[in-house]
């Protein structure tokens, strides 16, 4: 390229862009790119790699950059510090080598500091024409205060944009030719249910009735900078669809599209379920239950299948998604909505179920949602919990790739600790006994993507799943119009049985049989042990049925945390809303408990525990007990001391069992730990550590034991540091400044010097004395290498960094042949050759990249030089799509191509 591509200058300007540089003067007219000597690189394989791609092409690895996984920054000490042209030379050829998969030389960028008005800054830019109005992905508006968002843009910023986690949508097609989803489309990921074939194209109409699939999956992974319509929140994620709704849906269609190819897929996203008419009761079917019990048993290789479900719009038909068997289910994740402004929707179901929320669209005049639509164009206005179902799918994407290895109930944990109510507007936030705030309207409050990428990369699995059935009570009680019932079963969590004892909570279910001559006008309440108070169903105006409810199951996420054990107080209000026949009352005529949790704690207490709000109803509202002023002589927190209680909650104890924490209100609550941030001090105090301090064992800044993310533990000094000093390197995964070996003056790694100490020389990654070649410096004097190295930086064959004839550099160490699953590379540099690593989807290979396979793994087939994933179809007309993993069959591709064959792809 000429110097015509690097200035704004054409034609004979040239030269005078390059005269004002150097004069300073014609500034105004051009705006000249001034290239730094500096690169930033993206080399998969680890620093290994970087390190011996960073030395053949003479740059030092600085490191890695920031928090960014398989980002270095390269130095080259020989490139002009400042140029107003690209650097050239044979050290640009790095960008041919494999592992290179991206490299961009730094610019010199003009920043402005803004003391005033700094809202108009926007941070990250896209060339979509639809990304400035996105409203919910960042805060660039600047017509009013920017309100407390989902941080996507900081989990991308981390380095997550939902590379390598699959995501299908359970809906009526997708538009897998949309340019916004081309990229990223998966045919492994996509089946017509609807057609018996594996093309979940829609079925077009005038009226475009099937355009639901495609608008939700660009929420989830529409491509980033394409100059196209919008920008997915796992803009990187592969994108699949199963085409299920557009025909009749039986049992057989839902188990047969919540299980498709389940250990391809990672996130199943499905925003329909039941008719949210305010009087429909239904849920999954058999098959459907078996399938979802499948899919978290066994999916993704154990893990567990993640299922994203809407919640529902019925709020005008004043329904509660307690009635929807989908939602209701413990293996979902169930998915509220929120108006741009916090306020409720007018769609929007409530119920006790409810994990979290994303936004969507709330009255007429609010913004709505801007996706992908059906003939390759864009929408914004995708509206309901709908749109908030695939938002959801694409932050747990984000998540997954921070920690490929949570499991579905990790998936859960993560969430309940990172979202927050923020500004969303509810009159019934309520702070459980575990500390953690949840309502009705919105679960745990509006999900934060950076908070959940943030606590996936240090998440540690949750002990196993535990499930308590406790015993049915099965003693009748009339529910008489304008009254209530209240049964109290005593639970004991089943510590009586190791191998079921629940003693801190997940998910609560209860199992209830009634009959009623009118269900709507039924509300069920459940309170636990602790004093937290579900309402498992509100009235349903329309909801004419007389036939009760027969077994069937409400579910609880209110309890998250809290202890199992103690009594259960459940409510029963019949609330006539029009005249009926009297002379048939209601009647309970069985209830039970079933609990889901752990027998231990899974995690440390929440780093804040705020007071335990208790909202008092009148009689009629609510006939529990009001614990006043009188004496209390009812069950004490287990965190209470043998001393006593005057209330049921932690904050109720005369003394504390382990530790007492104080609340900013100056309220003392008891707990088993001191939350991050404290340390346990004398006389069961929680006091606090110094403010950069993660953990510590005193309240002085030299007293840490960890540091808050931003921070680095010096272990010597036990204090926490921004910058690590000279000798020792920043170990971003644990947040500790590691020494250097003892020759480096800085390093990346204890072993990876950038600079050493004064009378020793950089040789490759280690400093040593400078000896000729062939030999290496053992701290006294040059020995010689070993006889497989024709230089090194060490003792024996580990210590080579180039090999002798007739043998080859493999993953650090010389050989004289190529391993399984590496391959000869023909080029070299100065002589030495060497043997590269197969891409990961083959088994052996003749070159690099995913296109070059010979062989390949058990379960897939080599078709054109790549492994498929093998696909047997029973019947090509009926059975297309039903995956296994077999080394025979009607393989994938083919299939694909006998489509493209008949002009359908």
């Amino acid at each position: 390229m000429g110097w015509g591509s690097r200035c704004c200058c054409p034609g004979r300007l040239d030269l005078l862009c390059v005269l004002a540089l150097l004069g300073g003067w014609l500034l105004p007219v051009c705006r000249t790119r001034v290239y730094t000597n500096h690169w930033a690189v993206k080399i998969a394989g680890g620093f290994p790699e970087a390190n011996r791609i960073a030395s053949k092409y003479g740059f030092i690895n600085l490191g890695q950059i920031g928090a960014l996984k398989d980002y270095y920054h390269f130095y080259h000490s020989r490139t002009i510090k400042r140029s107003v042209l690209s650097s050239r030379g044979t050290h640009s050829f790095i960008s041919m080598e494999p592992k290179v998969e991206w490299i961009q030389q730094q610019v010199v960028k003009k920043r402005t500091k803004r003391d005033y008005d700094f809202s108009h800054a926007q941070s990250t830019y896209f060339n979509d024409p639809k990304w400035p109005s996105m409203w919910y992905m960042h805060c660039s508006d600047n017509t009013h205060p920017c309100q407390s968002d989902m941080n996507i843009e900081g989990a991308w910023k981390r380095g997550y944009t939902g590379k390598n986690i699959v995501v299908t949508i359970l809906d009526d097609g997708i538009e897998r030719t949309h340019p916004d989803l081309m990229q990223n489309y998966d045919a492994l990921a996509s089946c017509d249910v609807n057609g018996n074939d594996l093309d979940p194209m829609p079925r077009y109409d005038a009226s475009n009735e099937n355009k639901h699939g495609t608008r939700c999956a660009g929420e989830v992974a529409a491509a980033a900078n394409n100059s196209h319509c919008t920008v997915g929140i796992a803009f990187n994620a592969r994108i699949g669809g199963v085409r299920m709704l557009d025909g009749d849906v039986t049992d057989m269609v839902e188990a047969k599209s919540v299980s498709f190819n389940p250990q391809h897929v990672h996130i199943y996203s499905a925003s329909w379920g039941p008719d949210d008419d305010g009087k429909t009761v239904d849920g999954p079917a058999p098959l459907t239950r078996q399938a979802f019990e499948n899919g978290v048993r066994m999916g993704r290789r154990g893990l567990g299948s993640v299922f994203v479900w809407a919640s529902g719009n019925g709020g005008r038909s004043k329904d509660h998604c307690s009635c929807d068997g989908y939602t209701n289910s413990i293996y979902t994740i169930s998915i509220s909505s929120t108006a741009e402004s916090g306020k409720k929707p007018w769609y929007l179901e409530e119920c006790s179920s409810t994990l979290a929320t994303t936004y969507s669209s709330g009255e007429s005049y609010d913004k709505k949602i801007i996706t992908t639509d059906l003939r390759q164009r864009c929408t914004d206005n995708h509206t309901g919990t709908s749109a908030s179902a695939p938002m959801a799918a694409g932050i747990i994407a984000l998540a997954l790739e921070a920690n490929p290895f949570l499991t579905w109930r990790d998936v859960q944990h993560v969430i309940v600790r990172t979202s927050r109510a923020g500004h969303l507007n509810a009159n019934d936030w309520k702070t459980n006994a575990a500390g953690f705030k949840v309502s009705h309207l919105y679960g745990f409050g509006l999900m934060d993507a950076e908070a959940m990428v943030m606590e996936a990369e240090k998440w540690t699995t949750v002990p196993q799943q535990h499930v308590c059935v406790e015993s049915t009570d099965r003693q009748i009680k009339t529910v008489r119009p304008n009254s209530a019932v209240r049964s109290v079963y005593k639970a004991s969590g089943c510590s009586d049985n190791p191998n079921h004892h629940v003693g801190y909570l997940e998910h609560v279910v209860v199992r209830i049989t009634i009959t009623h001559p009118r269900r709507g006008d039924l509300a069920i309440y459940l309170t636990s042990p602790s004093g937290t108070r579900s309402q498992l169903l509100a009235n349903r105006l329309f909801d004419h049925s007389m036939e009760g409810f027969k077994n069937w199951e409400f579910m609880t996420i209110h309890c998250w945390g809290e202890r199992a054990a103690g009594d259960w107080i459940l409510e029963v209000y019949d609330t006539p809303s029009q005249l009926r026949n009297f002379k048939t009352p209601g009647k309970l005529k069985e209830w039970s408990l079933v609990l889901y949790g752990t027998s231990v704690q899974p995690y440390s207490p929440t780093n804040e525990f705020p007071k335990v709000e208790r909202v008092r109803y009148s009689r009629v509202e609510d006939p529990t007990d009001d614990y006043g002023t009188e004496d209390y002589a009812g069950p004490c927190d287990p965190e209470c001391s043998e001393v006593g209680c005057d209330g049921p909650g932690p904050d109720h104890c005369n003394d504390c069992l382990h530790y007492y924490y104080k609340l900013k209100n100056n309220t003392r609550i008891c707990v088993s730990s001191c939350p991050s941030g404290h340390y346990h001090a004398d006389k069961k105090r929680c006091r606090k550590c110094a403010p950069n301090c993660e953990s510590c064992f005193g309240s002085h800044g030299d007293q840490c034991l960890s540091c808050k993310y931003g921070y680095f533990l010096n272990e010597e000094t036990n204090s926490c540091v921004t910058h690590c000093p000279d000798g020792s390197y920043q170990d971003t995964k644990k947040n500790l400044c590691r020494k250097c070996s003892e020759n480096c003056k800085t390093c990346t790694e204890s072993d990876n010097c950038t600079e050493c100490r004064e009378g020793l020389s950089l040789q490759g990654s280690r400093c040593a004395v400078a000896c000729e070649d062939g030999r290496y410096f053992n701290g006294q004097d040059c020995q010689p290498c070993h006889r497989f190295c024709a230089t090194c930086a060490g003792a024996g064959a580990g210590g080579c960094i180039n090999c002798t004839e007739g043998y080859f550099m493999e993953d650090g160490r010389c050989v004289q042949s190529c391993s399984i699953s590496h391959y000869f590379d023909h080029s070299s540099e100065n002589g030495y050759k060497s043997c590269k690593k197969c891409d990961t989807s083959c088994l052996t290979c003749n070159g690099p990249g995913f296109k070059n396979c010979t062989s390949c793994p058990s379960g897939y087939l080599l078709d054109l030089g790549m492994c498929q994933m093998g696909a047997i179809c029973k019947d090509e007309a009926e059975e297309c799509c039903g995956w296994e993993n077999v080394d025979s069959g009607v393989r994938m591709l083919s299939f694909i191509s006998s489509l493209q064959t008949l002009g359908r792809l």
